[in-house]
């Protein structure tokens, strides 16, 4: 099940509770489930390894598991953007970036996930902005890189013009207290180099109060959706590549999202 021409889309992560008979096969093994993932999808977003970096033995399984063009993306890990906020950190990026080197021509976008920062971590965008840009400077050449904030009042045009600058993309998210997709469009341009990343994250407290078995859509998206396609069409007119990735918080099941996306995108 290839994805369209010029995007790639996939779920956040390839296991959840509920998957296996709803996803997977009744009764197969956890040790298939990636291989049986990639004949359904070309592209996941890896976020195990927002934990920790992993072993070298599972990245290289990660390879050996998936077929030639598979793509994966992963979330850098939260010791780099949670605990040492982006300061003093690369020996810790440098390990993760060597481990993940093992997937090689397979690695895609590294996602630096930011969460919500309060005036203790960073008064303002402007001290957030200090801290970032020369740490962007300083990544390493020969990986893709994307950002996400979810402080809504920072995500402004001197914030993109920053990730534009050292050429790492914008993380565009549909997160249940960021803008919309039109709304950030409507007041930034928000592409910031030559792929867009998205994410659909949802409302995680709320659709955890319905259900924590990720088996089912239970959540009405394709509103939300038929706006992403319309948004999302317009940066694939520009010749930018795009990975777009559902979480099973977003309507209750990841792959069911990918599928109506996929079929309002080829409408």
């Amino acid at each position: 099940m290839n994805s369209p021409a010029g995007i790639r889309l996939g779920t956040s992560a390839f296991t959840a509770t509920g998957w296996p008979g709803s996803f997977y096969p009744e009764g197969m093994k956890p040790a298939d489930y990636l291989t049986y993932y990639s004949t359904k999808f070309d592209t996941v977003e890896l976020d195990s390894t927002f934990y920790r970096t992993p072993a070298l033995a599972v990245v290289r399984g990660w390879n050996a598991k998936t077929p030639k063009g598979f793509l994966f993306a992963a979330k850098i890990p939260q010791v780099i953007t949670h605990e040492k906020l982006l300061a003093d950190c690369e020996s810790d990026l440098n390990h993760f970036l060597k481990t993940m080197d093992a997937l090689e021509e397979k690695l895609g976008p590294l996602l630096f996930q930011f969460g919500y920062f309060n005036q203790k971590a960073f008064k303002c965008a402007a001290d957030f902005i200090a801290r970032l840009d020369p740490f962007l400077k300083k990544l390493p050449k020969g990986y893709r890189f994307a950002v996400e904030i979810r402080n809504k009042n920072w995500l402004d045009a001197q914030f993109a013009d920053v990730l534009r600058k050292h050429n790492v993309a914008l993380a565009l998210i549909d997160q249940v207290w960021m803008p919309r997709i039109d709304a950030v469009a409507a007041k930034l341009d928000p592409v910031t180099t030559d792929f867009t990343y998205v994410r659909w994250l949802g409302d995680r407290k709320g659709i955890e109060e319905q259900t924590k078995t990720w088996d089912k859509t239970i959540v009405n998206r394709k509103p939300d959706l038929e706006i992403w396609v319309k948004e999302l069409r317009k940066i694939k007119a520009r010749k930018i590549s795009i990975l777009a990735f559902a979480n099973n918080h977003y309507a209750g099941n990841g792959p069911a999202t990918v599928e109506l996306f996929r079929s309002l995108w080829e409408k």
